[in-house]
């Protein structure tokens, strides 16, 4: 998948373009996801630093405040999940849509700490918030759709039902991540087509 698509999912990515210079960028997204999974998202950006072999200065270079690197991670995370759906349109209907959804209750689990904490300083129908949810909907509506056109998903729902059944799963507290992963299986079991009678 080209650079120019992966941006596309939410317009908002903003890479560097020089090499070097986007390397160390997607370093540092790729150690503030860790960090923020890890020890959520009060991770110190010292931490963060070193965990992408980078001096602190080269983080503030890219991010000037936390609530930018917060922001980079959350639509990193979103654009992900976009190229995700994508990717798995190989896979039978079915398939294709119980492996991104088993990928978005894990997405669903890390982003609500972000957004919580983004939305100390932005609101809800902030741009940032818009396009996510938007690239999210679109992404597993296109997986839906066919699963539906195939006749392997019940024709009576649609991603806006799923999506919040599957973050409420995603909230589910427990240790055990696992029994998520079967809580939804369940779930998904449910959206199964049957034909009247069967």
């Amino acid at each position: 998948m080209t650079d120019a698509t992966t941006t596309q999912a939410t317009g908002l990515a903003q890479r560097p373009r020089r090499a070097d210079a986007r390397r160390n960028y997607e370093k540092l997204l790729a150690a503030a996801g860790e960090a923020f999974a890890e020890n959520g998202t009060a991770a110190s950006l010292e931490d963060i630093a070193r965990r992408a072999d980078v001096g602190i200065g080269t983080l503030y270079r890219h991010f000037a405040t936390r609530q930018d690197l917060l922001e980079a991670v959350y639509i990193d995370e979103v654009e992900e999940m976009s190229r995700a759906a994508a990717d798995l349109t190989d896979l039978e209907p079915w398939d294709a849509l119980v492996t991104w959804l088993h990928q978005f209750v894990r997405y669903a689990a890390t982003k609500r700490a972000l957004a919580d904490e983004m939305m100390a300083t932005v609101d809800q129908d902030a741009e940032v918030f818009v396009a996510c949810r938007t690239a999210i909907t679109e992404a597993g509506s296109m997986l839906l759709r066919r699963a539906q056109e195939a006749g392997v998903v019940r024709p009576d729902t649609n991603f806006t039902d799923i999506g919040r059944m599957v973050a409420g799963i995603a909230g589910i507290r427990t240790a055990d991540s696992g029994q998520i992963e079967r809580i939804l299986d369940v779930a998904l079991d449910g959206l199964r087509y049957r034909a009247p009678g069967a």
